[in-house]
């Protein structure tokens, strides 16, 4: 208990700052584009619908107006990849609102902009960026992609993604081989409600904040493999007695004979720890006709928490729509999944199981939850606008305590 409490408060301050499931791939590196001949303006931006009811594991009925929240959303994007000299420029802006649906049909909402009436915006984005030879740099408020920043990343569950307070460079000079390097010095939190305006530092300490430091190198040097290593150093951490911290996180991805496989792991270092938090896991999947099958598993130790401090999600193979409080720390854990195209769109089912939990009371000592995840995705309207309807089914395994089931569904307008 000592050392989980411990870790949750090195989690909340060590790194950079739903899952998606069945999503492409994210690339491992967003680089700056170089510099255009032109200095024109690009103008893109969604509107977004969003509504998630539960019966709060029984406490209450689906479609309750106590157990639902919805948020209304608007962004604008505009990006001029060269203002002048080869200098770049990118902005981004969010709104939401409730379309009044907090007066009949919700009671919460799934993100705030930090006002009493749940309408409000913020700027998520607003970056220069600059190219020469194979060097990029994006310096400013920006995403950060899982795969090049497993443990501070802008999570795409929620209406809107988290964003980043960084300086990044990008380097391709050696070949095959791709550098990054970031340093991070503020972001928000994208969890449940939360208020999405506000922009903390990742290292607080004092009226001297701390920076964040990545570097991330990936290689595909080998035909079909491709290895991606990171390695973060958050100095003199406030909440730990002012203790470094050190991540070392990898991944290797790779074909064979007809499976597409994956590999996982690394470790969280400190003083402050009794002993150095380890993670690792394990993925396959193929195509059997129309139908594409998968497996993970990953396994936590109870040292640390393995989550995304921008968020609520994990680096974890196994992350599923809402199983994170699960896998992050001190649990073996199974996910098997299939997808297949019917009705217009993509069905996706997944199911995960703890095969070994951890031994916490507040959690079930020892017990077996378990996630059913039904997700059905299409575009419509010439590919515009994308629609999600899911259906999450959460087994506690704990005596007294019903099933928890959730409806999630909402709507993107890209334009």
């Amino acid at each position: 208990m000592k050392k989980t409490l411990l870790l949750s408060v090195v989690a909340s301050t060590m790194i950079m700052a739903g899952g998606t499931i069945g999503a492409p791939v994210e690339p491992v590196v967003e680089t700056p584009a170089v510099a255009a001949t032109t200095s024109d303006w690009d103008f893109s931006g969604q509107a977004v619908v969003y509504y998630q009811t539960t019966d709060a594991f029984g406490n209450g009925d689906l479609f309750e107006q106590d157990t639902s929240r919805a948020n209304a959303g608007l962004q604008l994007r505009a990006v001029n990849k060269n203002l002048f000299s080869g200098i770049g420029a990118g902005v981004e802006v969010n709104g939401l609102a409730t379309l009044g649906l907090q007066e009949d049909v919700v009671a919460g909402v799934m993100q705030s902009a930090g006002t009493a009436d749940a309408r409000g915006g913020w700027i998520s984005q607003a970056y220069l960026t600059y190219a020469t030879g194979k060097t990029n740099f994006k310096v400013g408020r920006q995403e950060l992609p899982k795969a090049l920043s497993p443990f501070a990343f802008s999570e795409g569950w929620n209406v809107f993604k988290n964003t980043f307070d960084a300086a990044l460079v990008v380097n391709s000079d050696i070949q095959d081989t791709t550098l990054v390097g970031a340093i991070v010095a503020k972001a928000n939190y994208n969890g449940l409600a939360t208020d999405m305006s506000q922009f903390t530092s990742v290292n607080p300490d004092g009226e001297d904040d701390n920076f964040i430091y990545m570097l991330t190198a990936q290689n595909k040097s080998i035909n079909d493999l491709t290895l991606t290593g990171s390695y973060y150093y958050a100095p003199d951490v406030e909440g730990i007695g002012n203790e470094d911290i050190n991540i070392l996180w990898g991944d290797a991805k790779f074909g064979v004979a007809g499976l597409n496989m994956g590999l996982q792991g690394g470790t969280i270092m400190s003083d402050a720890l009794a002993d150095d938090g380890v993670a690792f896991g394990a993925k396959a999947s193929t195509t059997l006709g129309a139908v594409n099958a998968s497996i993970a598993y990953s396994s936590t130790d109870e040292n640390a928490n393995f989550k995304n401090v921008g968020g609520v999600k994990t680096p974890l193979y196994t992350q599923m729509v809402l199983n994170q409080g699960i896998i992050q720390n001190d649990a073996d854990y199974i996910k098997a999944g299939v997808s297949t195209k019917a009705l217009n769109g993509k069905f996706i089912v997944n199911y995960g199981y703890a095969v070994n939990n951890n031994d916490d009371i507040a959690k079930g000592a020892d017990n077996n939850p378990a996630e059913l995840d039904v997700i059905y995705k299409t575009k419509v309207f010439n590919n515009s606008t994308t629609l999600l309807a899911a259906y999450v089914m959460v087994d506690p395994d704990v005596a007294g305590k019903d099933n928890l089931n959730v409806i999630r569904v909402w709507g993107r307008y890209n334009f």
